[in-house]
């Protein structure tokens, strides 16, 4: 093993804190991921890991080392990839939710992955902020407003988003023309991690947000249960029009109070701030912002 491949295999250890899981990672069997550690550690003539039974973790030479290795890679990935006709390639690890990825990720990705043969997609799904680094993640896709975090964010795109009941409910409650008209309704309550309570109705109302916030009889913190509770006719509810465009269509759920939108919510990229993004990443990053772009314009075609 060259010197570079062994920087690559004893930044992967560091990241995943195993020999396991970076063998894993790079397709080598364990012994020679071990073998690797040892030798750049004999080289060196310092100890770049603390081992123990249940835990790998990088000591202080090693994880100056690791800074040093990840711009010394990151250089390289660079210089290679300057020359004319040369691709990204390799694995490329991206953690997604997993409706939006549906929606607008996979319809287009076999198109990605023609263009750049040489790189592997593994596709994870959660809507938690994943430790990027020790889970072995590359970027993650998440929707609404970001918390703060040691990441950098890139903005894909902002989801229009509709109020939306069941006629069921408009025959019980009537169908509100205004803002006013709100008192008396009820809403499904959307619980969110984030304020460790139920989401206000958002209104734009003169170009400003409105917030309100009705009693709620049912809460849920998925979206797919809001749709479905919604359906039931158990309260109104607030979601990105693409998850609903079919509801929308049939009649199952109808699109009230269109003079005053809810704010349209964001969705990001998010990757590690301590390192360069590689080739493939930005390839992802780039054809992805497209990618929304193009299929947004699809929604708003279908939804005029």
């Amino acid at each position: 093993m060259d010197r570079f491949d062994a920087m690559r295999v004893f930044s992967r250890v560091v990241e995943r804190r195993s020999f396991t899981l970076a063998a894993a990672d790079t397709g080598l069997p364990r012994s020679t991921v071990t073998d690797a550690v040892k030798q750049l550690e004999a080289r060196l003539g310092v100890r770049l890991l603390q081992r123990t039974t249940r835990h790998v973790s990088p000591t202080l030479d090693g994880e100056a080392y690791y800074r040093r290795c990840l711009t010394i890679l990151s250089d390289i990935e660079d210089a290679e990839g300057a020359f004319a006709g040369a691709k990204p390639k390799g694995l490329l690890r991206v953690d997604v939710h997993g409706k939006l990825a549906r929606h607008f990720v996979l319809p287009g990705l076999p198109a990605f992955l023609a263009q750049y043969p040489d790189i592997q997609m593994y596709m994870s799904e959660g809507d938690r902020l994943v430790d990027l680094i020790r889970e072995g993640i590359d970027c993650v896709l998440r929707v609404g407003d970001l918390q703060d975090s040691d990441m950098i964010a890139r903005r894909v795109t902002l989801l229009e988003e509709v109020t939306c009941v069941s006629p069921d409910y408009i025959e019980r409650f009537g169908l509100p023309q205004s803002i006013d008209d709100l008192s008396g309704h009820q809403m499904i309550g959307f619980w969110s991690t984030a304020i460790g309570g139920l989401l206000p109705l958002e209104f734009t109302v003169d170009g400003a947000i409105r917030s309100i916030s009705l009693p709620a009889l049912v809460s849920v913190n998925g979206a797919d249960t809001l749709a479905a509770a919604a359906r039931l006719g158990l309260g109104i509810m607030q979601a990105p029009r693409y998850s609903l465009e079919e509801d929308l269509r049939q009649g199952t759920l109808v699109a009230i109070l269109p003079a005053n939108p809810p704010t349209r919510t964001p969705v990001s990229l998010l990757y590690p701030r301590s390192r360069q993004l590689s080739p493939r990443v930005r390839v992802f990053i780039d054809w992805l912002t497209r990618e929304f772009a193009a299929r947004q314009g699809d929604t708003a075609k279908h939804s005029s």
